[in-house]
């Protein structure tokens, strides 16, 4: 059985360093020590790419009325969208449906290119938790690619950290928001495992260390608030906690597509049992 292990970069005296977990503390190479609840955490990889997965878990294609395609289909999360444990999450101001999608991520360990699925795992440094935030005013645009639904700075927390010598199989990822569950699944919905994401998009792409592959998110997705704080826990991996806060500009009006609010737009955000009634949910009370 592999050893566990759990590996973090956080900012220690003004340094990006890299630590590895022991019980509450995390611990530097050079011996230096922080409280894991003093921490400043930083992503712990640097990727060159992120890659996500549409659909994978078996609720979130019943909730979405639909089926799933012979293989796989992805998307591009830019590498600023990067964004870390405990960080604020941005919803421009002018937008109004941010939603969650709680998943874990694939992390690289070894450039990967061409290998069977029985041999992905060799390649797979550990995984972490990610939030595939979705920006769903922009949903009428940007039609496949998801550029400005998924892209926007923020949109991509992962960690706290990354765990070696997890096995993926039949655990629980759950998200809460404001410490209530909204998803709640186990990964064994997967249609595809994690060995068979990393050797389908190895067949064409050249996959570098540190890459991220997000694997999909269960049912019930929905459009969270100002103030609310989001967490994703999946079982052997921790923990991924934000905030959401309002970004103090607007969307540009004078350039580019604009936020819009269609029935496209709204049954995505507010999920299959939404029925279209022209009414925004009010914000919490004291959000600005």
């Amino acid at each position: 059985m592999s050893t566990v292990r759990e590996y973090r970069r956080i900012l220690l005296d003004g340094n990006a360093v890299d630590v590895i977990r022991a019980d509450d503390e995390l611990v530097a190479g050079d011996g230096r020590r922080v409280a894991i609840a003093d921490a400043v955490h930083l992503p712990p990889v640097t990727p060159s790419k992120i890659v996500c997965v549409h659909l994978n878990y078996r609720s979130r294609v019943e909730e979405m009325m639909t089926t799933l395609p012979p293989a796989p289909t992805y998307f591009h999360k830019p590498i600023s969208a990067l964004n870390a444990h405990e960080s604020a999450v941005v919803r421009p101001a002018g937008c109004n449906w941010l939603n969650y999608e709680g998943e874990i991520a694939i992390v690289i360990g070894r450039t990967c290119r061409n290998v069977a699925p029985a041999e992905a795992g060799d390649y797979i440094r550990g995984y972490t938790i990610a939030n595939d935030y979705g920006l769903h005013d922009f949903r009428d645009t940007d039609a496949g690619s998801m550029l400005r639904v998924k892209g926007a700075d923020t949109l991509c927390p992962v960690g706290p950290g990354i765990v070696e010598g997890w096995d993926f199989r039949g655990k629980r990822i759950r998200t809460l928001v404001d410490g209530k569950v909204r998803q709640d699944a186990t990964t064994d919905e997967m249609e595809w495992d994690m060995h068979y994401l990393v050797a389908d998009i190895a067949r064409t792409i050249t996959l570098q260390p540190g890459d991220l592959l997000l694997s999909g998110t269960p049912a019930i997705s929905r459009t969270v608030y100002p103030g609310e704080v989001v967490e994703v826990e999946v079982e052997g991996l921790g923990t991924l906690r934000n905030r959401i806060v309002e970004g103090p500009t607007p969307i540009r009006a004078d350039v580019g597509a604009q936020p819009t609010e269609s029935e496209e737009v709204l049954s995505t955000a507010q999920g299959g049992d939404w029925e279209f009634r022209g009414v925004r949910k009010p914000l919490p009370a004291g959000t600005p």
